[in-house]
């Protein structure tokens, strides 16, 4: 995991074995044997090729590109939660991972937001009304 992770990371932001040694303050032979399995960074340095990189440790270090549609690490924030399949009524179920990181139980109701040519977005809808009440408030002040 960590291995083909960093190597994958290292070769999609054109780097070198040097460059990523550069980043971490070590050896170019240090970032080799990490990337053959060899051995494996301590923490600090682990999170240092996190930083340098912009993902999460957690994902640097265990994500699984077979698992994820054959993807690399996402962006630190950013998620793939696999693929849903639209039911005869329009219905999708919604991946538990992506409903336990956003907190969406049974019961929730989530608005659908749309944008031509760039896709479909899911939103609480409590979420929703805070945000859009915080706005009207915001324009509210700014016309005193």
């Amino acid at each position: 995991m960590f291995k083909d992770n960093l190597v994958q990371l290292r070769k999609l932001h054109s780097m070198t074995q040097e460059d990523v040694a550069e980043k971490v303050g070590v050896s170019r032979q240090a970032v080799a044997k990490w990337e053959s399995g060899e051995t494996a960074p301590d923490l600090e340095k682990a999170r240092l090729i996190a930083g340098a990189f912009g993902v999460s440790l957690d994902d640097l270090t265990s994500f699984e590109p077979e698992e994820n549609m054959g993807l690399s690490v996402p962006p630190k924030g950013r998620h793939l939660f696999g693929v849903v399949t639209v039911g005869d009524k329009g219905q999708i179920v919604i991946p538990a991972k992506a409903r336990k990181l956003f907190e969406i139980g049974t019961g929730d109701q989530l608005v659908v937001l749309g944008a031509d040519g760039e896709g479909l977005a899911l939103i609480k809808a409590n979420d929703f009304l805070n945000l859009a009440d915080m706005i009207r408030n915001q324009e509210a002040n700014n016309g005193r």
